[in-house]
């Protein structure tokens, strides 16, 4: 029997848990570096694999590290664990527990494959050589914690010689890997921009400085940004997300407050876009009689796939689970991961797992992972290790 046939009955076996683990997930969501249930249940799936469960880097952080029969290089997996705060609209009978919190990005199904993808690695450590990470990370969503983990050394003794990590995707069939070399996430920043005006009594707007009108302009004049002031050719999002002011239909109030991202694929443009938006938002305030503040912050870097692990990647979904299953796509998305750190200095690239296309997008209160897709997302990341620590010895002896 060939290795990835014993990989196929290996994921069988465990599947009917996986799917239970994710579903304790779902119902417990928990927000960014608040893991702690979630952090205590891989710990407990994890107690009898072989793996070496490390010290936490972040507190809720889980990376452990499995040795093989012998020395070698590193393959370093990645899933995250934290949910979003978004009221659960699916009905489902694993739905939410916790009022206001949801996994709408599908991070559940990541660490349930991550989970079952450790344990199936662990039944084989004596069918390779070198080591395999496992990273189960906190805070992805708008805390870029993947950041700080790779600063704080988890990817640190050994260094990896690849790197992978799914992502959850609803517009591609069901259980279809995808990826392209090169771009594949953007990078995105966060704003907040206060306007302070003079508030006063509705019937008298006369005797206010409108925070509210000036706002507006000031959202208007933003789009001006990707459509005028940056080139067709160069992608950019400039999304205001936000917007508050007032506590009352007959008062204006003293200050609005905006809130947002912008999305770019070039660093250079990147560093342009806040200075472009302060001109405006302070020529519109002046012109008005107004005062801001405005802050921004560069939180998410532009994640770059590299060519050859894409490529193994490709190689890996046509030989263990059928040539059409792979899904080669011809650009990059504007969405943003802070898996882009942990692929900076080392080789690695993430693959989107088809939730099928009649799933609901991201980041949407009906959106539910799709358990059909655990068994191609546990196969892909087990074999791909197997199949680059192979490599990894073959280059060595050469």
């Amino acid at each position: 029997m060939g290795t990835y046939q014993i990989v196929e009955k290996l994921v069988d076996r465990i599947l009917p848990d996986i799917v239970r683990i994710r579903h304790t997930i779902h119902e417990n969501p928990e927000l960014a570096l608040q893991e702690h249930d979630t952090a205590t249940l891989v710990r407990k799936s994890l107690e009898s694999t072989h793996l070496r469960l490390l010290e936490p880097f972040l507190e809720t952080d889980v990376v452990a590290i499995l040795e093989g029969r012998g020395s070698g290089g590193n393959v370093t997996l990645r899933a995250d664990m934290d949910a979003l705060p978004l009221q659960e609209m699916t009905g489902l009978p694993y739905q939410s527990k916790r009022d206001g919190l949801m996994h709408a990005c599908g991070h559940d199904g990541h660490t349930a494959i991550l989970i079952g993808s450790a344990t199936v690695l662990s039944k084989l450590k004596d069918h390779f050589e070198g080591s395999v990470r496992f990273v189960f990370q906190p805070g992805e969503e708008v805390l870029a914690a993947g950041k700080d983990l790779v600063d704080k050394g988890a990817l640190r003794d050994p260094e990896p010689n690849a790197v992978f990590a799914l992502h959850a995707w609803g517009s591609i069939p069901e259980g279809a890997i995808a990826s392209r070399p090169g771009s594949f996430l953007a990078a995105a920043d966060f704003f907040k921009i206060t306007i302070h005006g003079k508030g006063a009594h509705g019937s008298t707007p006369e005797v206010s400085i409108d925070p509210i009108l000036i706002a507006a302009r000031v959202v208007e004049a933003l789009q001006a940004i990707p459509s005028r002031r940056v080139s067709a050719l160069d992608s950019v999002v400039l999304s205001v997300c936000r917007f508050c002011g007032g506590t009352n239909a007959n008062v204006i109030p003293g200050h609005v407050e905006l809130e947002g991202t912008t999305r770019y694929l070039d660093p250079e443009t990147g560093k342009k876009i806040p200075v472009y938006m302060e001109q405006i938002v302070k020529g519109v305030c002046d012109s008005m009689g107004a005062s801001y503040e405005f802050s921004y912050t560069s939180a998410y870097i532009p994640t770059i796939n590299n060519h050859e692990i894409v490529a193994l990647g490709k190689k890996v979904t046509e030989d263990v689970l059928g040539a059409s299953t792979w899904v080669e796509l011809s650009t990059p998305f504007m969405a943003a991961e802070d898996f882009a750190y942990y692929i900076r200095d080392y080789p690695g690239a993430m693959f989107q797992l088809g939730m099928g296309k009649a799933s609901a997008a991201l980041h949407n209160p009906h959106f539910d992972f799709n358990d059909s897709a655990l068994r191609n997302g546990i196969l892909f990341l087990v074999c791909a290790a197997l199949e680059t620590l192979s490599f990894y010895k073959n280059n060595k002896m050469d």
